[in-house]
């Protein structure tokens, strides 16, 4: 009877800590940071009654693994992690259901059925929405560069050329990165044909913007996130991902500018010390910002009920960089970082208002400050080099330049949220206190 019973506990445990790997699986993939998971993954554990001082959590870019041992016995499972995607609504209804578990005395089953439909959720946008305001997105990029309203289309209509070509190229099971260059490639020269039109008074700048969807911002903000909270593996495996990212986006324009004979435009400079200075009005940068905010805000999964919200962050990021950098002369660094500590801080109480985590609100809305531009610049100073003096300090110029507004932006997005969850925590922490001793007298509490 006893091993019978025994070996009922260690079927129940096991199936606990499945549920308990399935929870950070589906946040990992959903490009959750780090700390998120880790927290998230506690407050399922103490729901499931595994006890925090038992719980061994290690969380790894594609792996999980959790150790749940005692004087007598350890128990361990793992699991892999290899769909990873950006899904913002998967991050924020888990950590809804982390509570509502607790809260309602879910079962098991119930839990299960929940994290269940989750996955099967389909996204709140069909993929050639997303491709459209993907393109709109860029074409928000081209006008805060400088470019006029035809660019802008232009923009727009390459970017959804070359979105709706790496989709593709990954259903067939090209790899990611190929997949990438490829789409580059192909925007890039679309946006170089466009160029011959004569249609915009700023005919080359689509070509600067056309391939800025690739740059995968979020996994910078992340990458940053999870070092300053001391995640360093997972955050070095995030920032070699992102370098491989934007390495292929910078091999296909390479390759396009050496097929076209693009080493030099018929403007004063060379197409990659294009000037990108506005000169517009703060009304057009705002509009631009909301476009490009609200763009990536369909790629992130937003749900659609946010998206105005998404597009304020956006203008107040753009217009408090641009006011800090041009107005004050500060630089794009300070200007970058201002711009994104400033949404954060808003986003701070904001989520109580609706009720979402902090980055499904703070990442769509700095993601038009990310310097993409300057990233590739480096990389392409590197591809082309000749042996020319001064060719080293300029790659070098532009990489160093994008590292530290990346930096500054992933900053002012980290600090108000950090000091905010020294607050926040306590409080949670004896909400969640309160929770389960509520439910140990309840009786719905088994601890293993």
């Amino acid at each position: 009877m006893n091993e019978t019973t025994n070996e009922e506990e260690v079927l129940l445990l096991r199936r606990k800590l499945d549920l308990l790997l399935r929870t950070g699986k589906m946040l990992m993939e959903s490009a959750a940071d780090t700390n998120r998971i880790e927290r998230n993954m506690k407050r399922v554990a103490a729901y499931l009654g595994i006890p925090e001082e038992k719980l061994h959590i290690d969380i790894r870019w594609t792996m999980l693994m959790v150790n749940v041992s005692d004087e007598r016995h350890s128990f361990s499972k793992f699991q892999k992690c290899e769909n990873h995607g950006i899904n913002m609504e998967t991050i924020s209804k888990i950590s809804k259901l982390s509570w509502r578990a607790i809260e309602q005395d879910y079962s098991l089953d119930k839990y299960e059925e929940e994290l269940e439909r989750i996955a099967r959720q389909k996204r709140n946008y069909t993929p050639y929405i997303v491709a459209v305001c993907t393109g709109f997105a860029c074409g928000g990029f081209c006008k805060l560069f400088g470019g006029d309203w035809i660019a802008f289309l232009i923009t727009a209509i390459c970017t959804f050329v070359g979105f709706r070509t790496r989709a593709r190229c990954i259903e067939f099971g090209i790899n990611v990165y190929m997949s990438i260059a490829i789409s580059a490639f192909l925007c890039t020269c679309l946006a170089y044909a466009f160029s011959f039109s004569g249609w915009s008074s700023t005919p080359y700048h689509p070509l600067l913007a056309c391939a800025l969807y690739i740059v995968p911002g979020v996994p910078l903000i992340n990458f940053v996130d999870d070092m300053i909270d001391n995640h360093l593996l997972v955050g070095i495996t995030r920032a070699a991902n992102t370098m491989m990212m934007v390495g292929g986006m910078a091999f296909g324009i390479a390759f396009a500018m050496r097929l076209l004979v693009m080493n030099d435009v018929t403007i004063d400079q060379k197409f990659s010390e294009l000037s990108m200075v506005p000169h517009d009005t703060y009304w057009v940068y705002a509009v631009a910002a909301a476009i490009a905010a609200m763009g990536f805000a369909t790629i992130f999964n937003v749900q659609k009920r946010l998206l105005w919200v998404v597009a304020a962050g956006g203008v107040i990021a753009v217009c408090t960089r641009n006011f800090v950098n041009f107005e004050l002369g500060y630089g794009p660094v300070i200007g970058s970082f201002m711009g994104s500590f400033v949404v954060s801080l808003i986003a701070v109480k904001a989520v109580h208002w609706f009720h979402v985590p902090n980055h499904v609100l703070t990442i769509p809305s700095v993601i038009p400050m990310v310097p993409g531009v300057l990233m590739y610049r480096s990389l392409l100073a590197l591809i082309n080099m000749r042996g020319v003096v001064g060719e080293v300090t300029l790659a070098f110029s532009n990489g160093i330049n994008s590292a530290l507004i990346i930096f500054c932006i992933a900053l002012g997005v980290a600090v108000p949220n950090i000091f905010a969850r020294r607050y926040i925590a306590k409080d949670r922490q004896r909400f969640l206190t309160q929770m389960l001793a509520e439910r140990r007298a309840r009786g719905k509490f088994i601890e293993w």
